[in-house]
């Protein structure tokens, strides 16, 4: 047949029972606080990768940016490039000596060439009167009798020099 428990062990039952049901309650909060915890925390995970996926969509943005420059510049430099494989090792040593002296020649352009080059309108009209006083005196010249002798004895002389 049945055996039926003593009252100590259903006092005991009750106990536990009751111990149980009373701590319940803390527990599910303990539990719900951890819940919370982990919610927080995968909210927190998300705002993160949300920052890291920010900075990498502005990172691959700014890379564009400068793939989009160095692009533009090497096809800017193309033409200058084909140029420069086609020079010479003397010819890039000779250039790199006529960068040097560009000093140099800016300060000569400046204080010798350009002040010549500001009074040609004055000189034009000198020199053509002294091409014409060249001409007349060659003509005088020609005219002196005995002219043509000497000068084909010129002649002579260079030919034998």
């Amino acid at each position: 047949m049945f055996n039926l428990p003593g009252p100590r062990t259903v006092f005991d039952w009750a106990v536990q029972t009751t111990t149980t049901v009373v701590s319940i309650p803390g527990r599910v909060l303990n539990l719900l606080t951890a819940a919370e915890d982990v919610v927080r925390r995968a909210n927190e995970l998300v705002e993160r990768t949300d920052a890291v996926i920010t900075s990498s969509e502005e990172a691959v943005a700014h890379a564009r940016r400068v793939t989009a420059a160095v692009d533009e510049i090497l096809e800017t430099t193309k033409p200058m490039l084909r140029f420069v494989t086609e020079l010479s090792a003397h010819e890039i040593e000779a250039a790199i000596k006529l960068v040097d002296e560009l000093p140099k020649l800016a300060e000569h352009l400046i204080t010798d060439i350009m002040p010549i080059l500001g009074t040609l309108d004055r000189v034009g009209p000198d020199i053509h009167e002294l091409l014409d006083v060249t001409k007349d005196v060659r003509k005088a010249i020609l005219g002196i009798p005995g002219f043509s002798y000497l000068r084909k004895r010129g002649e002579d002389k260079e030919l034998e020099a």
